[in-house]
Order: C-alpha cells, then sequence, then structure tokens
C-alpha cells in the first residue's frame, strides 16, 4: 500500500548534516511493528525517483525519511521545499 504525503526539506543542523523529510506520525507508528532496530524497510518516490530506504527513527516517537543528494539534484528539491512524496513497504532481504 502506498503511503502518500507532503512535507517541507529538512537539514540536520550538523556539518554534513542530511536533508529529510518528517513523516506524519499517523503513517509511522501504526508501522512499527515492522521495525527492525527501529528501522522500517521502505521504497521512497519523489517526482519520478525511487530508492530503497527506511523510515528512521528520530528518537521522539516520530521517523523521517533521507533525501539523498542524486535525488535532490534530479527532482530539483531544496532544503525548505514542500514535497509530495510517497512510501511503500519492502522486504528486507535475508541476511
Amino acid at each position: 500500500m502506498e503511503n502518500t504525503f507532503v512535507a517541507k526539506a529538512e537539514l540536520f543542523e550538523r556539518e554534513k548534516g542530511w536533508y529529510y523529510v518528517l513523516v506524519p506520525i499517523g503513517l509511522s507508528k501504526p508501522l512499527e511493528h515492522l521495525a527492525d532496530r527501529g528501522l522500517i524497510a521502505v521504497t521512497a518516490k519523489v517526482g519520478n525517483s525511487s530508492w530503497p530506504t527506511s523510515l528512521l527513527p528520530m528518537g521522539n516517537g516520530t521517523h523521517f525519511i533521507a533525501l539523498p543528494a542524486k535525488v535532490r539534484s534530479k527532482e530539483k528539491l531544496s532544503l525548505g521545499a514542500e514535497i509530495e512524496m510517497s512510501f511503500e513497504i519492502r522486504t528486507r532481504k535475508s541476511k
């Protein structure tokens, strides 16, 4: 099932900080039972770009999706931009 939302592109304020979007808690909370070491495996999509990633815990009960430089460049995403994105749960590869 695809989960779609709009969020602002943010940046962790530290040297070489990641760009990310916060996932609405209403979308991430029901998926916490799928977490492995706090990570929920997903395929994220913005525009014409998709990539395997995880919903990463913020430490306060919320999750975020990191925005790779390659995706930011291809989709012309900038800090503070309102981004429509989606994600679907993906199956992790067995170890």
